[in-house]
């Protein structure tokens, strides 16, 4: 929501619609807001399964993130092919970024590098010590340290 001089817009966040209210110069109170929208013609709704689909997919990111235990790491691919999504590397991320009570902390790059960078990576390496994660300079020993998702059989 945005708040001018004489006018507040309304933004929808999801398909970045608007509303401009802007008052009408009449007796105080008394004026009514004058109502303006702008592209709310332009897009028409989107089906009613991609809004499902997606939230099932970030369901599904989540679960496998929540499903590392502690002292264990993985790799933002190996969590895309755990959850289903073979090349989803970058959705992980996303989902990490905008995710609220995940351990991401447990989650790395290829390689067991950490991707974050300044006091974040900082912060993820003294967390993961904690956990009694091992280090081999800069990155983690993923041969002691890396959680093997169980393989999950894909019928044809």
């Amino acid at each position: 929501m945005a708040v001018g001089l004489d006018r507040v817009a309304l933004a929808d966040s999801h398909w970045m619609d608007f509303v401009v209210i802007t008052k009408t110069k009449g007796k105080g109170s008394q004026a009514a807001p004058k109502r303006r929208a702008r592209n709310s013609a332009a897009k028409p709704l989107p089906p009613k399964s991609l809004p499902d689909r997606a939230s099932k997919i970030r369901m599904r990111i989540e679960a496998t993130i929540r499903s590392l235990p502690p002292g264990k790491v993985s790799t933002y691919g190996a969590i895309a092919r755990a959850a289903g999504l073979p090349g989803g590397a970058r959705q992980v991320a996303q989902i990490l970024h905008r995710g609220f009570n995940l351990p991401w902390q447990r989650v790395l790059g290829a390689g067991g590098e950490i991707k974050l960078r300044g006091d974040s990576a900082i912060e993820q390496r003294l967390r993961l010590e904690a956990e009694g994660v091992r280090f081999r300079g800069r990155k983690v020993d993923m041969k002691q340290c890396e959680y093997k998702f169980p393989r999950v059989k894909t019928s044809r």
